[in-house]
């Protein structure tokens, strides 16, 4: 009874209400607009744990890699006006990545509302089009029923985030309410009547595809998936930076449908008579901006399985549109048996394809970065995980790296600059006995780069490679490639890296030969430390594909012919 509840201040009843929830570490940075929430998680030091981070940007990106990773919702905590605005970073990359996170913003008290106070902004307009719910909570009774109503939001159909505000008031008032228990995490399923048209489509097919991506999946179902795919020589392929749906070694992997696509790999999708996508939303980088599938009617039956019912028809009409989270889907699909052989003759072709497409080759310089990157693939253990932020070093790691189990990458698929390190920060925390691996540009990382003190801290030993080629090197190749020779804005002049790790309490190495990468690694990985090893890239090394010079040569002999 209500009479028998203990009264508490509304930041205890916020602490306990995550408590509820089951959410094991939270993320953050410190403000003075949810002091009474500090109070509450100090007595649950035990059973959760705050994560006091350097910069809310980092924070969010935590948050956002540990609901990724563990597909339970990540909790991040940032202070009101500049905390929130530095926390938005991870907020919109939990959106275009489909993850669940929930995020708590101190706000000013209520009579102090709509006189722009200090700090003071309107969070739904703020966050409004980046999230799935934005509200704020004006009453301390009502604390349990919004974190309830959050959590279930955030992990229901299409996973992401959700943004509660805390004005200062309800959390300093006090009330006597019950916790609610753990949310559910509601999907929806495939009918009985979809998956016999999904039947009677590739049954008809002589060149099916299969692309796999987004977020809302479990071990179970990729497995049972990759087991189907292979028993019916079905080829697959996984959208961008969702590398790890598919273990990489699989026969029926024929790669990643993302940026710097293997062209023979993009011909097989645009001649697929069946596309089966299970996940994936289709969007610009995995498209290659809209040309692989054309809009609004696409050239081949496309079988469009999303759990988010907005996505269905958002850009493509399908054929057939099914309404289901993954897991069940693949529950369904499973049962379907098919007699095809010509699908595996195809397959062979594609895995061929692949195989030879991921084969290193030289770079200009003495660091072979593709070699580095096979090294790296074949040397850590099987459920390493790998995160990465964005710029051109990343397309070594795409096309090179081998995933080789479920939620072994994490990466922004958002392209979000300054996600590796603070991802590899919370991955390790989630995960302390699995090897993690930060692989960062040298713009990338010094976006987040503080965070080390927080790894530091906490004791998150892992290593991290910064790629050095001094400059914002994807922005760099769009130049030279639009506006050939004309170089501005885009050098860098970058500080000694393995320094800087030193200066933190971490170890650091550098790079600068192909042959001293592995005993620098592994000097690294046993050091007990975070540590940083430099790599330096030649700059002329832009991609795996071509050269800077290569690339202002094409565009001037475009402009001059």
């Amino acid at each position: 009874m209500k009479s028998d509840l203990k009264t508490r201040h509304g930041g205890k009843i916020l602490a306990d209400a995550l408590a509820a929830q089951g959410v094991k570490l939270a993320f953050g940075v410190p403000g003075e607009s949810y002091l009474p929430v500090l109070d509450g998680l100090h007595d649950l030091q035990d059973r959760l744990r705050f994560i006091v981070c350097r910069q809310e940007g980092g924070a969010s990106y935590m948050a956002e890699a540990y609901g990724k990773l563990t597909g339970e919702p990540g909790v991040l905590f940032v202070t009101r006006g500049p905390g929130a605005t530095n926390g938005a970073v991870g907020v919109h990359t939990g959106l275009q990545d489909s993850t669940p996170m929930v995020v708590f913003i101190g706000q000013v008290p209520n009579e102090f509302a709509e006189r722009e106070a200090f700090q003071e902004m309107d969070y739904r307009r703020m966050y409004g089009q980046m999230t799935k719910w934005v509200t704020q909570i004006d009453r301390v009774e009502r604390i349990p029923e919004y974190v309830s109503r959050a959590f279930h939001t955030a992990a229901a159909g299409r996973p992401g985030p959700v943004v509660l505000a805390l004005p200062e008031d309800t959390l300093f008032s006090e009330a006597a309410v019950a916790d609610a228990p753990k949310h559910h995490t509601v999907r929806p399923s495939v009918s009985l009547k979809e998956i016999e048209q999904v039947k009677k489509l590739l049954d008809g097919a002589k060149a099916p595809f299969i692309i796999l991506g987004g977020g809302g999946w479990d071990r179970a179902a990729t497995l049972k998936l990759q087991k189907w795919l292979e028993a019916h020589g079905l080829p697959a392929g996984t959208s961008f930076r969702c590398q790890d749906l598919l273990d990489n070694r699989s026969p029926s992997f024929a790669g990643d449908v993302g940026i710097g696509i293997n062209p023979k790999l993009a011909a097989r999708v645009k001649e697929a008579d069946v596309l089966l996508v299970i996940g994936a939303r289709l969007g610009e980088m995995t498209t290659s901006a809209y040309t692989l599938v054309e809009a609004p009617l696409p050239r081949q039956t496309l079988i469009h399985v999303h759990a988010g019912a907005e996505e269905l028809g958002r850009v493509y009409r399908p054929a057939l549109a099914i309404n289901s989270g993954y897991p069940q889907f693949v529950d369904a699909l499973v049962s379907l048996s098919f007699s095809n052989p010509g699908w595996k003759e195809k397959t062979a072709a594609a895995r061929k394809e692949f195989l030879e497409w991921t084969e290193p080759r030289p770079i200009p310089g003495k660091v072979q970065y593709g070699e580095v990157i096979r090294w790296l693939s074949d040397k850590l253990p099987e459920d390493a995980i790998v995160a990465n932020g964005a710029g051109n070093f990343a397309g070594f790691m795409h096309r090179y790296f081998r995933f080789k189990g479920f939620r072994t990458q994490l990466g922004s698929t958002n392209g979000s600059m300054g996600y590796g390190y603070p991802a590899a920060v919370a991955a390790k925390l989630a995960e302390p006995k699995r090897t993690v691996l930060a692989l960062c540009g040298d713009g990338d990382f010094l976006m987040t780069g503080q965070e080390i003190a927080t790894a530091v801290q906490y004791g998150a030993n892992f290593v991290a490679v910064v790629v050095n080629n001094g400059m914002y090197g994807t922005i760099r190749m769009h130049q030279e490639r639009e506006y050939p020779g004309r170089v501005y804005g885009t050098d860098l002049r970058n500080p000694d890296f393995a320094a800087y790790a030193r200066a933190f309490g971490g170890h650091g190495e550098t790079v600068e030969r192909t042959e001293d990468f592995a005993p620098a690694f592994e000097r690294a990985a046993a050091s007990g430390k975070p540590a940083i090893i430099e790599l330096k890239i030649d700059p002329e090394a832009i991609s795996p594909a071509t050269t800077l010079s290569a690339i202002r040569e094409k565009a001037r002999k475009a402009q001059s012919g």
